[in-house]
């Protein structure tokens, strides 16, 4: 049997008869500090932070994206609505086979991960692999006599793992705090953030929003200066010839205590004028630029920009863009979910069976409940025409479909309750109903308005063996046709020689007959 680990590289054999249970990527305080690469930020320190994570040292880099987050706030939201819409979503586990020996192992793995309390918490630190390229956890075994469990995930901050001189993850430790430990089998779970191709320490979203963050930055320390002095007097002191230093610091000091304290004393032979400030600049320069560069951030991370700003380009929004901006968002939550089910089930459980059951029994299956609840009144209207027209669908199917049980022998069923409105009789036909409008005694409750309506069908009907020459032709047609088309075709035939002149008297009668009884009608109610 030949045993594969998740960067494809083959396992012996010996190494994988049980869980390793040392406690290899320990947190220290040393951890916690940080070499702020965002501060000063310039193009330059960008561009070398960028150049040392393509050589595999992904320290600064790591960072940089840590504090990225920590201080825009547009970019920590759109993270956010990016992972919760995972996070927040159900999973189940699913057994390989039917058998119940498959059950017993779906169980199994589905009670393990119900016991880690933290499990929300490890989806989370999982999808912190869409801004940074990776995510490694390290899987803590509880070894006993009779099985393996999983008792905890240690997240590993992403700057203590390193490329250095190797095209996979390396393991930073007290023991190896320079290249760093090989990962040893099914003791790390990684999981990479596959956007495109490319090797994983490029491979981060906020690589691509690093510029437009750095932009940004930019942007708002020179809109914030600008905010300062926009429409302030400028504070001009002049001074006699043959001031002393004094007269010129007390000058210097009462101006400066004006910007702040609006006061400040000066003999008379200093003079201070107040030059109203001119504005050269537009604020909505810095505005435009700061929401331009968000829109960029916001395509990157959700692929749109109208589920995450109010407006769009211009200022204005659309119903109809913004729900298909929100399909494209939606795809990007299913393609999350496959591949975050897809690290759970090769690197969490494909091990714990491993260890329990044998290698050669497969893993169940692990997937995030993502699909969208589905209109069911529309697919109801849907089976309903299909049923109509005979279609023939079994009840499990639309048992299945509709997640409603099929009645069970001894249950009570459900019975069917008119509408409201509707005939009690179901053999009411409107030659009862005509025998009603003539009969007073029997016309308590009824409608008197249906009653005529329903007469006055059963009269044109009565005339309708007038239309006959007219229809005739039509009937003998769909008699003798053998499919749909040459119906269709002979229609297009008869059409040229039908005379359609007394089916218009007809109707021509009806409604005049209809326009009179409701007149008469709406003169008696009025009391004329």
């Amino acid at each position: 049997m030949s045993l594969y680990d998740q960067f494809g590289r083959e396992i012996p054999p010996r190494e994988v008869k049980r869980p390793d249970t040392r406690d290899l990527a320990v947190a220290t305080i040393r951890d916690r500090w940080s070499d702020y690469p965002s501060s000063g930020l310039t193009p330059q320190k960008l561009a070398a932070i960028f150049k040392e994570a393509d050589g595999g040292d992904v320290r600064r880099q790591a960072e940089l994206f840590e504090e990225m987050e920590e201080k825009d706030a547009h970019l920590s939201s759109q993270f956010q609505i990016r992972k919760l819409a995972v996070q927040g979503l159900e999973y189940e586990i699913t057994p390989w086979a039917e058998d119940a020996q498959a059950k017993k192992i779906a169980d199994f793995c589905d009670e393990v991960i119900s016991d880690l309390v933290d499990w929300d918490d490890h989806i989370l630190d999982f999808l912190d692999a869409l801004p940074k390229g990776y995510s490694m956890h390290e899987i803590l075994w509880d070894v006993s006599a009779s099985e393996n469990r999983i008792r905890g995930l240690r997240w590993v901050h992403p700057k203590k793992v390193t490329f250095y001189n190797s095209l996979t993850p390396r393991v930073l430790t007290e023991d190896d705090n320079l290249n760093g430990i090989d990962p040893p089998p099914f003791k790390f779970a990684y999981h990479r953030y596959k956007a495109r191709s490319g090797y994983d320490t490029r491979a981060g979203i906020l690589r691509v929003c690093g510029w437009m963050y750095l932009f940004k930055n930019y942007d708002v320390k020179d809109w914030i200066a600008f905010a300062e002095v926009y429409g302030m007097p400028l504070r001009v002191g002049r001074y006699e010839t043959g001031a002393s230093p004094e007269d010129k610091k007390a000058l210097i000091n009462a101006i400066r205590s004006l910007g702040s304290d609006a006061a400040g004393i000066i003999s008379k032979s200093t003079e201070i004028e107040f030059v109203e400030a001119q504005k050269y600049g537009s604020i909505n320069v810095y505005e435009g630029l700061a929401r331009w560069c968000d829109e960029q951030m916001s395509k990157a991370i959700l692929g749109q920009t109208l589920t995450s700003e109010a407006s769009g380009q211009n200022g204005s929004g659309s119903r109809a863009l913004g729900e298909v901006h929100n399909e494209v968002r939606s795809d990007l939550v299913k393609a999350d979910c496959k591949a975050l089910a897809k690290t759970v089930r090769q690197q969490i459980l494909r091990p714990l069976v491993g260890f329990n059951f044998g290698w050669d029994t497969p893993a169940p299956g692990f997937r995030f409940l993502y699909e969208e609840s589905e209109d069911l009144k529309a697919l109801a209207e849907v089976y309903g025409k299909l049923w109509a027209i005979g279609f023939d669908v079994s009840q499990e199917h639309i048992a299945e479909r509709f997640q409603v049980p099929i009645r069970k022998d001894g249950e009570t069923p459900l019975s069917r309750q008119p509408q409201a409105g509707a005939p009690t009789d179901p053999g009411r036909t409107a030659q009862a109903a005509k025998r009603i409008a003539k009969d007073p005694a029997n016309r308590a409750g009824e409608d008197d308005g249906q009653d005529a309506i329903d007469d006055l069908a059963d009269r044109l009907a009565a005339g309708g063996s007038e239309l006959d020459p007219m229809l005739q032709p039509v009937v003998e047609l769909v008699t003798k046709a053998s499919s749909y088309g040459e119906i269709l075709e002979g229609l297009y035939g008869l059409y040229g020689d039908m005379d359609p002149e007394r089916f218009q008297q007809l109707l021509h009668r009806a409604s005049f007959a209809a326009d009179l009884w409701g007149t008469l009608r709406a003169r008696k109610e009025a009391g004329e």
